[in-house]
């Protein structure tokens, strides 16, 4: 996954926990378009994202899995329009299941799917894999915000 991802492009100043390029203390996601009409990415742990030795806190899972969803249906949403810029989406609700512990040493691979969608919002299906095992999945409502909410122009 080579050239400026998702977040990269379209958000370089965003300072978002888990997707911001601008959060050095962040979790730096960066998430691309695959040929399949999926968004992909993949991640490393560090030792202080660990619930416990060798495996990935099920919050970090959590955000990971919520950003780059947040991510697929922007980018879904805005090639849907014919827009050039993604409309700044926000969660309105996403499940995980932790379906095995996460090994922190292993590369994390992110695929997430649009399963729904309308104008303004997208069903997002998503999972995380490690060393070829299903380790959680997410399945998430992620909306286009309008004037005066908080996060409106926040890319």
């Amino acid at each position: 996954m080579n050239g400026p991802s998702l977040q990269e492009r379209y958000a370089p100043h965003n300072a978002c926990f888990g997707c911001g390029p601008a959060n050095d203390k962040g979790l730096r996601i960066r998430s691309f378009p695959g040929d399949d009409g999926s968004v992909i990415a993949e991640w490393r742990a560090a030792p202080h994202h660990e619930a416990f030795p060798g495996m990935v806190n099920g919050g970090i899972l959590g955000a990971l899995l919520d950003c780059h969803s947040n991510w697929t249906a922007a980018w879904h949403l805005m090639t849907k329009a014919g827009a050039t810029t993604p409309p700044c989406t926000v969660t309105a609700d996403f499940h995980v299941k932790l379906r095995r512990p996460t090994p922190s040493g292993a590369v994390l691979k992110l695929r997430a799917i649009v399963a729904e969608s309308s104008e303004d919002r997208a069903l997002i299906e998503a999972t995380l894999e490690a060393e070829g095992q299903l380790c959680a999945t997410c399945r998430g409502t992620f909306v286009a915000v309008k004037e005066g909410h908080p996060a409106y122009h926040r890319w």
